[in-house]
């Protein structure tokens, strides 16, 4: 049976030529890389004449001063891009709880999907990164980023890590996102080590096998520590190829 037949033929739900204006980028867990291949995709459209926004919904363990995720795109793709961070608390916790134990207000779904769509009305493209994993509670109803993207009705993006234990947390979180018919791109490898062992070179194509999705690139290890004009061309170099094959409308020049 192909990984297509198994999981319903769930590869990017929308024809090549459709307009990209919101993406989800979620991980499957914490350190992963998400903010690194946000900045990437962040550089990428911006180099290609896109007016690109980041949005964080929430930012955890970050005190007010502190350099969050949303500094450290500015860092790596320079001023060209808006970055917004909805919340930011101290505890570094999952952000229903952080906010709780605060005593400030949690970020709820339909406060971020606002954010988006003033977003979305000024730029072309609007990057929202979530926190830690995909089902990590924002609020103390229960919101995720799924509910962001189904409202939104906004493709995800998968970040995950290269060695032993990612194809069944990616497929978890793969799975999370189709039971609710939620579209996902592909999976981004965020941290691809120097010395890659052999689980992580097997992962390469057992990625794609287990989740049925394409894996659309790999950042170095290291490269959130690059000056913007080191970042560019990594970025170029790990992703450009996997997201002109989804034949998006803002593809790289």
């Amino acid at each position: 049976m192909t990984a297509d037949a198994r999981h319903g033929a769930i590869s990017t739900p929308w024809a090549p030529d459709d307009r990209v204006t919101v993406l989800v980028v979620t991980g499957t867990g914490t350190g992963v890389g998400k903010t690194v291949v946000t900045s990437a995709l962040a550089a990428l459209a911006a180099a290609a004449g896109c007016r690109v926004a980041v949005l964080k919904v929430a930012q955890t363990g970050v005190y007010t001063g502190q350099p969050g995720d949303v500094e450290d795109v500015r860092r790596l793709v320079g001023p060209s891009v808006t970055c917004r961070e909805l919340a930011r608390y101290p505890d570094p916790v999952a952000p229903a709880t952080a906010a709780r134990r605060a005593g400030l207000a949690p970020v709820t779904p339909a406060t971020a999907i606002a954010a988006i769509r003033e977003l979305a009305a000024e730029h072309d493209l609007v990057l929202i990164e979530g926190t830690g994993g995909l089902l990590v509670p924002l609020d103390d109803r229960g919101g995720t980023l799924t509910d962001v993207a189904a409202a939104l009705a906004a493709p995800v993006l998968v970040v995950a890590a290269a060695g032993l234990g990612t194809l069944n947390h990616t497929a978890l979180t793969v799975e999370a996102l189709r039971t609710r018919s939620l579209g996902c791109v592909g999976v981004v490898i965020g941290a691809w080590p120097a010395e890659p062992d052999l689980a992580a070179q097997c992962n390469l194509v057992d990625l794609p096998a287990v989740t049925g999705l394409p894996l659309l690139g790999v950042l170095r290890e290291g490269a959130g520590r690059l000056a913007p004009a080191e970042f560019l061309p990594v970025a170029r170099r790990g992703l450009e190829r996997g997201l002109q094959a989804l034949g998006w409308s803002w593809r790289l020049a």
